[in-house]
C-alpha cells in the first residue's frame, strides 16, 4: 500500500470515530431552529440575563458616587501596595547597609595592614613600636 492510501484510510477511520462518538453531538453548534434555554447549574452563575448585561456598565457613571464597599476595597488595595513597596525598599536599604558596612570593614583592614607594614619597614629598633606608645583612652 502506498502512503497516500494509508493516510486516507487513517483519516477515514478518525472521521468515522468522531461521527459516532456522543461527545461530537454535545460539541456541535445547535441549529438556528433551536430555542435558547436558561443555563443550569454552575453556568447560571457565569452568565447573566440580557437586561442585567445591558445595565451592567450603566450602574455607576463617572461622576456617580461609589459604595462604601468599593471605597474600602480600593483602600485595602492601596494599603497593600504601599506595604509591599515599603518592605521592598526596606529590604534594599538593609542590603545596601550590609554591603557598605562590609566594604568599610575591608577598607579598614587594608588600611591597618598597610600601616603595620609601614611601621615595620620604618622601625629603627631604638624606640618601642608606635603601637605601644599610644595612651589608652
Amino acid at each position: 500500500m502506498s502512503w497516500t492510501s494509508v493516510t486516507f484510510l487513517a483519516l477515514l477511520t478518525v472521521l468515522l470515530a468522531l461521527s459516532l462518538s456522543p461527545e461530537a453531538d454535545s460539541a456541535a453548534v445547535p441549529g438556528s431552529g433551536g430555542t435558547p434555554k436558561d443555563p443550569q447549574g454552575p453556568m447560571k452563575r457565569i452568565f447573566m440575563k440580557e437586561a442585567d448585561a445591558s445595565n451592567f456598565f450603566r450602574k455607576r457613571t463617572r461622576r456617580g458616587s461609589k459604595s462604601q464597599d468599593e471605597i474600602n476595597a480600593e483602600q485595602r488595595q492601596i494599603l497593600a501596595a504601599d506595604e509591599r513597596k515599603r518592605e521592598f525598599h526596606e529590604e534594599k536599604r538593609n542590603e545596601f547597609e550590609n554591603y557598605a558596612e562590609e566594604e568599610n570593614d575591608e577598607q579598614d583592614e587594608r588600611t591597618r595592614e598597610s600601616t603595620e607594614q609601614w611601621r615595620e619597614f620604618h622601625y629603627d629598633g631604638m624606640h618601642p613600636p608606635q603601637e605601644y606608645n599610644r595612651h589608652s583612652i
